[in-house]
């Protein structure tokens, strides 16, 4: 959940008034039920169109998908599978919307629907139906990053490429949030509205910056981050031989080698509670045999999301005909980067001298 939902919070109790805090809270507690609702619907449907998630990132307005693999991300915007998660939110908010008024107008109560405001913690009922009806219908904007913004998007990439398409949707999408940023301010008065706005904005700056790092690294060839001395060991190094070798160097994972070949990864950690638990043993004991490789021409990009999907996998090593060159790991990347970044610009300063 992002951190703004407390913001939120803040502004459902604001808006409370004379109604009592309880009732702020539960105007929030709505707010997230429709984002809940909705997000619970999508996810059922990318589950069974077989696409992996690594996380989803929940804003008021609804969540941000991070694909596991490129695979499932590719499949989603070429399979359908945008499409289908796109219609799927608004559909159920809507649907959500017509079950909760129906409900109330059966069960014989006086339930005044059509009653400005219709969402405020004064009545509940009336603010559970418009909060589904709103949430719904805010995502038929063509804003990225809401649901119909993203298909657009997607329609975009096929033709100029994602990385092209996500930076003129998320612009779109910011352009859309300051109007109905203004819409809710100066004609209608509805700080929903302006709410709603809001959050747009920051989805697509979230977006935005999730494209920039997407471009960045897309960019960057393992060759030029790699960390070329390293240390590496044998199947046959003892566990106290090897914890010696851990004692004078900075690696935090070890590529476990039997001549050129590379045959699995070890931690240090992992070396540590072997000899505490165990005692004394071997290497090829203890290693991983679950790992995978990058050569040097891949992307890190690419290597990133291999971390990502390697289940805590945290070193990659980078061979070259079979012989390990190099090693990557997430204990070393963000200095490699950092350490690059200065030396491009320092080439591009001398370059235009």
């Amino acid at each position: 959940m992002h951190i703004f939902f407390p913001a939120l919070a803040l502004v459902c109790l604001g808006l409370s008034g004379n109604s009592g805090i309880l009732r702020g809270l539960a105007l929030f507690c709505l707010c997230c039920a429709a984002v809940f609702v909705r997000e619970t619907a999508r996810l059922i449907v990318a589950a069974y169109l077989g696409l992996k998630l690594r996380a989803v990132l929940l804003l008021p307005i609804g969540g941000l998908f991070a694909y596991a693999n490129p695979e499932s991300q590719e499949a989603a915007n070429k399979g359908g599978g945008e499409f289908a998660m796109a219609l799927t939110g608004p559909i159920v908010n809507l649907v959500t919307a017509l079950m909760i008024a129906a409900t109330a107008i059966g069960a014989g109560g006086d339930v005044p629907l059509l009653t400005a405001p219709l969402v405020a913690p004064d009545h509940l009922v009336r603010s559970m139906v418009w909060m589904q009806v709103g949430l719904g219908l805010l995502h038929l904007l063509p804003a990225y990053p809401l649901d119909f913004g993203r298909l657009l998007r997607g329609n975009f990439a096929r033709v100029h490429g994602l990385t092209p398409a996500g930076r003129a949707a998320s612009g779109v999408g910011q352009l859309i949030a300051v109007a109905v940023m203004l819409v809710g301010w100066l004609l209608v008065h509805s700080p929903w509205l302006i709410i709603a706005g809001f959050f747009i904005m920051i989805g697509a700056q979230i977006e935005d910056q999730g494209v920039f790092f997407q471009s960045v690294v897309d960019t960057v060839r393992m060759r030029e981050v790699m960390l070329t001395d390293f240390a590496t060991l044998s199947p046959s190094d003892t566990l106290a031989d090897a914890l010696g070798r851990c004692v004078h160097s900075l690696q935090e994972d070890f590529p476990v080698v039997r001549g050129p070949q590379l045959v699995g990864i070890v931690s240090r950690q992992r070396i540590v509670e072997a000899l505490r638990n165990d005692g004394n043993g071997y290497i090829q004991g203890i290693m991983s045999r679950a790992f995978q490789v990058a050569r040097p021409e891949d992307t890190l990009g690419t290597t990133i999301r291999r971390i990502s999907a390697g289940h805590g996998l945290s070193l990659i090593p980078v061979t070259e005909s079979g012989k390990v060159i190099g090693i990557v790991s997430v204990q070393n990347l963000m200095t490699s980067m950092s350490l690059l970044s200065e030396q491009r610009r320092l080439e591009s300063e001398e370059s235009s001298e």
